[in-house]
């Protein structure tokens, strides 16, 4: 059973929160300042040796660690607490930017130098990622949860659309140091604003996770998860071909238009139009139609706008179907992140939020990769073709891989009874083996069959390794649930943190289909003693 959905609230709702508003308006700054930052690096490298190379690898080494980073990243997020990590990820951002800018107003920035300060940059954004969007259902109502990523959503185009504008202009009078500078305060803004942000803090009696068993955590509650793995599949059919606009823009730009640099920040300006549109119109979108259609409207849009990129060749039509395709990216990508924000439960947000980054980062790295080697093999307007009709794809697949417009409630729950103890184990005791005994009138079976499934799949999200339903071959009414945690501290994790409303739905469904109380055995394994052997002389 699912919660049902709450009606869709304004966009703008979220801003009623102080925290949030105030975060919202540090971050939008701070995109402003990176996507500044970007240029004002490519600019610095125009003219060394290798220019091409260069400059091409100031993107790479700005979003490299975000892919290499991501999924500890929001391992870590999960560990520790997010506003600290924040703020310590800022602090450091700010202080490499602030290098950066010195460095460069002395004169003694080299290309090996600069990569290496994108770099820490990059890892810097690879460690805020997942906890900023985990933060989200902290700082606002879950009904607003869909608009605060459309806000979200907003920020960073507009910082994509504007602040290469601005660093332009500003590059061009005095210099890339000021952009540097102007982006190591933006990174001030956050921290103080974090700084003021009074988190609530949780009791819990349980040590931290260690890193590596919350990642293997992480990872299976995804692979139990059908409807988590739902939207990173509708993530991936999206972003792949819709990459190909992204990165053979400023071809079509160069090449079909006849546009100069200017120009081609003006196309950037015309999806950066088009997504703060989306994000002020979700609200009443979501109001007429479902996720589902919603993400098939989004791939047509923007398969039409790559389709006008590389067939037409008036700038004035280009402009036009590229502000419908900054509104499609923007309705595809919020509607996914607030999904995800929706289903997953608040003990592994980040971790399940890095993995749908990972998905994001990696589909549009490789598929803009994809595509220049196509465009070089076949020219760029046959790549963007052959992306169009891949989008066309992606949403007529919306009719057998569809997103249901429910959220499951992931509000926690502690409902298991604790065990009875005549000893108590170790932490790090296990595996642990729990059995939980039913009794099934035969005319019930098929139901209760069917119904154990989602069971099955409760106890792997929260922590089972395996999972089994046995029948007793001398007990004819008698089936026997068996799973496997790694230990006792992680089975007690089961009983304190990690269950849900959800998971209590899922397993008050079995109820009608039993006898009596199902009955509940806990087992620790126990390492055999090998024999003392002795050794006679003779």
């Amino acid at each position: 059973m699912t919660a049902p959905p709450a009606a869709p609230v304004s966009t703008w709702a979220p801003l009623a929160s102080k925290v949030f508003r105030a975060l919202w308006i540090a971050q939008l700054v701070s995109n402003l300042g990176t996507w500044m930052q970007t240029v004002g690096a490519q600019w610095l490298l125009v003219d060394a040796p290798n220019a091409a190379t260069l400059v091409s690898l100031v993107q790479t080494a700005t979003t490299l660690p975000v892919m290499l980073l991501s999924i500890p990243s929001g391992v870590l997020a999960d560990l520790m607490d997010r506003r600290r990590l924040l703020i310590g990820a800022q602090s450091a951002m700010a202080v490499c930017a602030a290098v950066l800018a010195v460095v460069t107003a002395a004169e003694h920035i080299t290309p090996g130098l600069l990569l290496t300060l994108l770099f820490l940059l990059g890892v810097g954004q690879a460690l805020t990622a997942p906890a900023w969007q985990a933060i989200q259902p902290e700082l606002v109502p879950r009904n607003q949860i869909p608009a605060a990523a459309a806000l979200g959503s907003m920020s960073n185009n507009v910082g994509r659309a504007v602040g290469p504008a601005i660093a332009g202009a500003l590059v061009s009078l005095v210099g890339p140091t000021l952009v540097f500078a102007v982006n190591a305060v933006s990174f001030i803004g956050v921290v103080v604003v974090l700084i003021g942000w009074r988190r609530p803090t949780s009791d819990q009696d349980l040590p931290a996770e260690r890193p590596i068993a919350a990642l293997q955590t992480g990872l299976r509650y995804i692979r139990a998860s059908p409807a988590v793995r739902r939207v990173l599949a509708r993530s991936i059919l999206f972003i792949a071909p819709a990459s190909a606009l992204w990165a053979l823009l400023p071809v079509t730009a160069h090449d079909r238009l006849g546009l100069s640099s200017s120009g081609y920040g003006l196309l950037l300006g015309a999806l950066g139009v088009g997504a703060v549109i989306a994000a002020t119109q979700l609200a009443r979108m979501r109001r007429m139609l479902s996720p589902t259609r919603l993400l098939a409207l989004a791939a047509v849009a923007f398969g039409i706008a790559t389709v006008v990129a590389a067939g037409v060749p008036f700038t004035a039509i280009v402009l036009v179907s590229l502000v419908f395709g900054g509104f499609a990216w923007v309705t595809a990508l919020s509607t996914m992140n607030s999904i995800m924000q929706l289903l997953l439960p608040a003990w592994v947000r980040a971790r399940g939020l890095s993995v749908y980054q990972l998905v994001f980062m990696g589909g549009q790295a490789i598929g803009s990769l994809v595509w220049g080697v196509v465009a070089g093999a076949f020219g760029a307007t046959v790549a963007l073709l052959a992306a169009a009709v891949l989008l066309g794809l992606c949403a007529v697949s919306t009719l057998w891989l569809p997103i249901r417009a429910v959220s499951l409630d992931t509000t926690p729950a502690v409902y298991w009874p604790e065990p009875l103890l005549d000893f108590e184990p170790d932490p790090e005791d296990g595996p642990v083996l729990v059995l939980v005994t039913y009794h099934v009138p035969e005319e019930a079976v098929v139901e209760f069959s069917a119904a154990m499934a989602p069971v099955g799949r409760s106890r792997q999200r929260t922590g089972a390794m395996e999972w089994r339903l046995y029948r007793d071959v001398g007990v004819a009414d008698r089936y026997i649930e068996a799973f496997v945690v790694r230990s006792w501290e992680e089975h007690m994790r089961q009983h304190q943190l990690r269950l849900t409303a959800q998971d209590r739905l899922v397993e008050q469904r079995i109820d009608k289909y039993i006898l009596g109380e199902p009955q509940t055995l806990h087992l620790v394994a126990v390492q055999p003693v090998q024999p003392v052997r002795t050794w006679r002389r003779g």
